[in-house]
């Protein structure tokens, strides 16, 4: 846990500490709140009060700062949607005439102008409660919805899905943030999983009915660079975990769209699992508030597969407001489908089974103990595998996977993508590395650590080791990608060289039983001529024979067909090869 609160330097934090600091924060949301219930203005002078008499220090002595600031403000109208929401709801009548009672809370609210490294690192960027509201309209929450927020921030999107009665789960990275909801949602439990791989990490019970999300359009946990499928990932994440016949809405950049040609393939291999029916954009003044005019994009999918995943539905442009893009919404958006919800979660493993074992039995479920297990014979055959003529390392992490010694005949593929973990390779920065025109800031510290992927896949001949280096761990947690970097020797020679292996004493004893058998062979034939032994003695012998004779040859073969074993011993010395401009800051620790 950090003093991520503070939103200066990472430092340790034991848990009293960090709650000491979650309930000050929450004493001064509910300050604000009470200056919110009399409809007075949050301006800075009123929020720093706040802020120093539930912090007892001001902001200079560094134990809160504004962006944590903002974040009360957010919490405090949290709790005054929560307390007022309701009556607001049932006074207006229609969702239409909620915006503008939000407008008025809105403009209460102080306008963001100051930032944290963690905040703009994360892109923490709040939805706006009139967003959030059109949001929930297209939503189509009910209270029999299961609603999951995989990025929930502060909770500005989740209070509207608990307005209207929905059960919700929610997830938030940042403990800051994470804690505040701990408070704020007290009957929820709050997870603190990286957002873009949330169906990973979910427990499998967790079948949400609904997603609302507002993830980071360009930025990922640990990776510090833009990623411009940032929203993408997370999107495809959280429509993975989302029931059959579920809603997910998301807001993300205007440039995310199905008509634009740069995200039409994504769109596409998303529309398999889940057809997209509404999508619109937004103009940035609508977060205006909160310190930014990006234009916004409003996506709705639900989790059908869309019959022609190339068809998408027409965008009616971009809103110039809120208000607009609600009337879009109530009139394009179709009616929610029915959910197929599980009735129970079926736990898939793997089954166990010995080395000499040529049948599988199938797993024994509570209700039929007391049958007697069937078992199914496996019919396979051994294949000699080699790898693809030119095959190489991809850009990706994982390759694709496939049966390299088995074949199964009349086995079908597998009806999703299998893959397998790339060859991965690790270092440590041994010597100090500063920048090239001064020679004065540190950039890279010793004790660093490189990973990488290298080929795996060695061809008779080779004797050096093909490998790339992907990122930079800096001691202080930090990671930068390096897309790829090539590794060298000290030579500066591609690849690293070491030991090889090329298994010539297992060739060499194949050779001398293929001689022993071979002699065998022509012994046991003999001349037939002037025998007296019988026709079946003598097609007996002669078939033995033949069988040692091709025994022996396929040892041989098997023997030249033993790859060479290429081995580099821990402590062998390496070198990034940086082949494109690498920009980095100096490392203060």
């Amino acid at each position: 846990m950090t003093d991520s609160l503070a939103g200066g330097a990472a430092t340790p934090l034991s848990m009293r500490a960090a709650a000491n600091l979650t309930s000050a924060a929450v004493r001064a949301a509910r300050q604000v709140l009470t200056e919110l219930e009399r409809g007075r203005r949050i301006d800075a002078a009123v929020l720093r009060g706040a802020m120093e008499s539930a912090f007892g220090a001001s902001d200079t002595a560094g134990v809160w700062n504004w962006k944590t600031a903002y974040d009360v403000c957010e919490a405090a109208t949290v709790l005054f949607l929560r307390k007022f929401g309701p009556a607001m709801r049932a006074k207006a009548g229609s969702t239409a005439a909620m915006l503008p009672m939000l407008a008025k809370i809105a403009s209460c609210l102080p306008t963001h102008t100051r930032r944290s490294e963690d905040s703009q690192a994360l892109q923490q960027f709040s939805t706006p409660i009139p967003l959030g509201l059109a949001a929930c309209a297209a939503a189509g929450i009910t209270p029999a919805d299961r609603v999951l927020e995989p990025s929930a921030g502060t909770g500005l999107l989740a209070i509207f899905a608990e307005l209207t009665g929905g059960a919700l789960v929610l997830n938030e990275l940042a403990e800051a943030r994470a804690e505040l909801l701990d408070h704020l949602f007290a009957g929820v439990k709050v997870t603190r999983f990286d957002a873009a791989q949330i169906d990973d990490h979910l427990d499998v019970s967790v079948a949400p009915s609904v997603v609302l999300m507002n993830p980071p359009f360009s930025a990922l946990a640990n990776v510090d660079r833009r990623m411009a499928d940032a929203a993408l990932r997370h999107i495809a994440s959280a429509l993975a975990r989302l029931c059959g016949g579920g809603r997910l809405v998301a807001i993300a950049g205007a440039s995310f769209a199905p008509d634009n040609p740069t995200w039409r393939d994504a769109f596409v291999r998303l529309q398999e699992r889940g057809r997209v029916v509404f999508s619109a954009a937004v103009d940035g003044t609508v977060y205006a508030k909160h310190g930014t005019q990006t234009d916004t994009r409003l996506l709705v999918i639900d989790k059908l597969p869309a019959a022609d995943p190339t068809a998408f539905p027409t965008s009616p442009g971009m809103a110039a407001d809120v208000a607009t893009l609600l009337g879009w919404v109530n009139l394009h958006v179709p009616s929610r489908l029915p959910v197929a919800t599980p009735s129970e979660i079926v736990f898939i493993g793997r089954p166990r089974m010995s080395r000499s074992v040529s049948a599988l039995a199938p797993c024994i479920s509570s209700t039929s103990r007391d049958a007697a297990p069937v078992g199914a014979e496996l019919i396979y055959e051994t294949v000699e595998w080699s790898p693809p003529e030119g095959a190489r390392l991809t850009d990706a992490l994982y390759e694709e996977y496939g049966l390299q010694s088995i074949c199964i005949p009349g086995s079908c593929a597998h009806p999703t993508k299998l893959v397998q973990s790339a060859a991965m390779v690790t270092a440590q920065v041994t010597e100090n590395v500063f920048d090239t025109p001064t020679g004065r800031f540190l950039l890279v510290p010793q004790g660093a650590r490189l990973i990488g992927i290298y080929d795996s896949q060695v061809t008779f001949g080779q004797s050096r080791v093909l490998l790339v280096w992907t990122r930079l761990i800096m001691p202080n947690g930090r990671s930068i990608v390096l897309e790829r970097q090539p590794g060298a020797d000290t030579a500066g020679y591609a690849g690293l060289e070491d030991q090889v292996d090329n298994h010539w004493g297992e060739l060499f004893k194949a050779a001398a039983l293929s001689t022993f058998l071979a002699v065998g062979t022509e012994l046991g034939a003999g001349s037939d001529t002037n025998s007296n032994d019988s026709a079946i003695i003598q097609a007996l012998r002669h078939g033995a024979s033949d069988s040692l004779n091709q025994t022996g040859q396929q040892v041989v073969r098997r023997s030249l067909n033993i790859q060479p074993t290429l081995t580099v011993r821990p402590g062998f010395p390496v070198r990034v090869v940086v082949n494109r401009d690498l920009i980095l800051t100096p490392y203060g620790g």
